[in-house]
């Protein structure tokens, strides 16, 4: 087995599984909730990372639209344990603004970062216009939808007070959209060469156990990160909102952080605008009805798609913002540099909640 997996492989799972076993051991020993809360934070990163790795493997046999969808898929899965157990806590401001803080890291911060790093190497690069056109379509008509229940709510119009029900709605309407917008997605290709042609990929049994190890892995280690949150906080004096729209947002998007700036470093542009991209879209089509859905369900606090004026206004600006930057099928580093920087004020301002 160890001729099948590179060094960086051997490397990343020996440090997933040491990772966990020290979240384990933090837990078990009742270590203070700083340690714990850092622990965990690496640990969901690198089972993030994990998840994504195996995908990138199974993505070889793929299409970009193919792969994109489903290593967001599954690049998603330890965020959506975060989600689950936070809401069962009572951490409904954490789930919406690790939710947006996500939107925001992939889509600033990541693409951002894939494209300094590519532009630097290879100069102005190009991806598939209609395949970006489309995404970026989706994303913000998802934005929109979300905006409606909050919209509602602070402009005190009659359907004020009935923001969850507008809600569910809301959430059915997405969930339909999104998969009937699969097809649409797998369509809008360019006909790049797949990843897997000519390179040696883990064998399918490994995937499938790697993937399987990293979703229970992430469930576990999802728990014991929200258990230790809010006193790690108080210790630390860092906000919720700071926490969940920048902290957590990082830790769960690990996958994109280093999947798609590696292939754009690859100068495989197309691939890595659809794996960046495809993972905002889910977080907006998939996660925030999946979750609201969940806290309806199970009585879980009453989460809603009503978001603060704050981050309802950040979440538009970044969108409006990244779609003038991606609608024209072509990245340079300083468009890069341009939504990092945005990312870095945006989490500067909520440094103090």
């Amino acid at each position: 087995m160890a001729g099948v997996l590179s060094r960086k492989d051997q490397v990343l799972l020996l440090s997933g599984s040491l990772v966990f076993g020290a979240s384990l051991i933090a837990v078990l020993v009742g270590a203070p909730p700083v340690l714990v809360f850092v622990v965990t934070a690496v640990a969901l990163a690198l089972m993030a990372a994990l998840v994504g790795e195996a995908t990138d493997h199974l993505g070889n046999r793929f299409s970009p639209g193919a792969t994109g969808i489903i290593q967001s898929a599954l690049g998603n899965l330890p965020e959506l344990f975060f989600g689950i157990f936070a809401l069962r806590a009572g951490l409904d401001s954490v789930v919406q603004a690790a939710l947006v803080g996500s939107i925001l890291a992939n889509t600033l911060l990541v693409l951002g970062a894939a494209f300094v790093v590519g532009g630097r190497k290879h100069g102005p690069q190009r991806f598939g216009r209609e395949g970006s056109n489309h995404m970026v379509l989706l994303l913000m008509v998802g934005v929109a939808i979300i905006a409606v229940p909050s919209f509602t709510a602070h402009m005190h119009i009659p359907v004020s007070g009935h923001e969850r029900t507008l809600s569910l709605a809301a959430a059915i309407v997405l969930l339909v959209l999104y998969v009937l917008s699969i097809p649409a997605t797998l369509r809008n290709e360019t006909g790049e060469v797949p990843r897997g042609q000519g390179e040696t990929g883990w064998p399918m049994g490994l995937v499938v156990v790697v993937l399987g190890a990293a979703a229970v892995g992430s469930a576990f280690v999802a728990d014991w990160f929200v258990s230790a949150l809010t006193p790690a906080l108080e210790v630390l004096h860092i906000s919720s909102a700071f926490a969940g729209l920048v902290i957590v947002a990082i830790a769960g998007n690990a996958v994109e952080n280093f999947v798609g700036i590696q292939l754009m470093a690859k100068n495989k542009a197309t691939y890595a605008v659809s794996v960046i991209v495809q993972s905002p879209i889910q977080i907006a089509y998939v996660m925030f009805p999946l979750l609201v859905v969940t806290s309806a369900a199970f009585g879980w606090g009453a989460f809603t798609l009503v978001l603060s004026p704050v981050l309802l206004m950040t979440l538009i600006l970044c969108v409006v913002v990244v779609s003038l930057v991606v609608i024209d099928g072509e990245s340079t580093w300083l468009e890069g540099a341009c939504l990092v920087g945005l990312y870095v004020l945006i989490a500067t301002a909520f440094w103090w909640g």
